[in-house]
């Protein structure tokens, strides 16, 4: 069966503590914002997941999304993180691991299912090894978030951030690469967003002189470098009751547009999705006519 996209990544039972001490609980993780974002913006997609028997039917919600087909896979426990937020703005806080589930493997994929592009969702180091970068090579493009390489748990369950010591193995097996900034420093050396994206797409060069698009995302705005050019829109939400999820929301629709459009529309789109995002809790909810009154309203005069 085709698809216009793969999407492998683990379900999240996310606790969120906000700064000020409020308290909610949700089903999230990168696959369940990736993969509506994806659906919404018009793409064709399989999600696949890994998950507590128990909690498989939590996701029936999915189910029902239009051009998005769910494939969740027995595990002895689902995935479970907790996420306590140290800033007003949301942009620092503190995270441990409670639960995980398994891993992924090449064969978790379907053999009848196929698709141009394989996006490897994930959320702390081990829940998709490198190696499945080395399998997945040659059979489609690759996209993947820099958070499920460099977020690694600590044997307390706190997840900290770490450089990605096969960068220079696997980066240039990869076509769309995605880090926000700080991972992007810890990646690069660099704080200057621009300068830390060049220096990804070097160390991803492969042989014809080609490199991976980069995307940086930041609280301000999403920033391309896709064939030694630059692109970037502005995020707009007019609050953040909804960040959670932001990067994901970003990248998942920028590969959705980027399958019919250029890098510059794409991240346009993008910025525009995920800032109506940002100003909803959960995932991505509203219509691409939003979206693309939204890339009116924040387009350059």
């Amino acid at each position: 069966m085709g698809y216009d996209i793969i999407i492998l990544g683990h379900i999240s039972k996310d606790i969120i503590v906000e700064f000020q001490g409020g308290e909610s609980r949700l089903l999230g993780g990168a696959l369940v914002y990736s993969a509506i974002t994806a659906a919404a913006a018009g793409a064709k997609v399989l999600a696949i997941t890994k998950a507590a028997k128990e909690d498989i039917p939590a996701l029936d919600f999915m189910k029902s999304r239009g051009n998005l087909r769910l494939m969740a896979i027995e595990s002895p426990a689902s995935t479970s993180i907790l996420n306590v937020f140290t800033s007003e703005d949301r942009e620092r806080r503190e995270v441990t691991l409670l639960s995980s589930a398994q891993p992924f493997a090449p064969r978790d994929i379907p053999l009848d299912a196929q698709a141009p592009l394989y996006y490897l969702a994930g959320l702390f180091v081990g829940e998709l090894p490198d190696t499945l970068i080395g399998d997945f090579y040659g059979k489609a493009k690759i996209a993947i978030d820099a958070q499920g390489l460099l977020r690694a748990a600590l044997p307390d369950k706190t997840m900290k951030f770490f450089d990605w010591k096969e960068k220079a193995r696997y980066l240039p097996m990869v076509d769309y690469f995605k880090t926000d900034a700080a991972e992007a420093e810890i990646l690069t050396g660099l704080s200057d967003r621009r300068e830390a994206a060049k220096a990804l797409a070097d160390i991803g060069r492969r042989d014809d002189g080609s490199a991976p698009e980069i995307m940086v995302t930041h609280n301000t705005e999403v920033l391309v470098l896709a064939g030694g050019e630059f692109f970037a829109a502005p995020f707009t939400p007019s609050n953040l009751s909804g960040r959670t999820g932001r990067g994901d929301t970003t990248f998942s629709s920028y590969l959705a547009w980027r399958k019919d459009h250029g890098p510059r529309e794409a991240v346009r789109f993008a910025a525009a999705l995920c800032s109506i995002k940002m100003e909803k809790p959960g995932p991505f909810s509203g219509s691409l006519k939003d979206v693309f009154v939204r890339m009116e309203r924040d387009s350059p005069r």
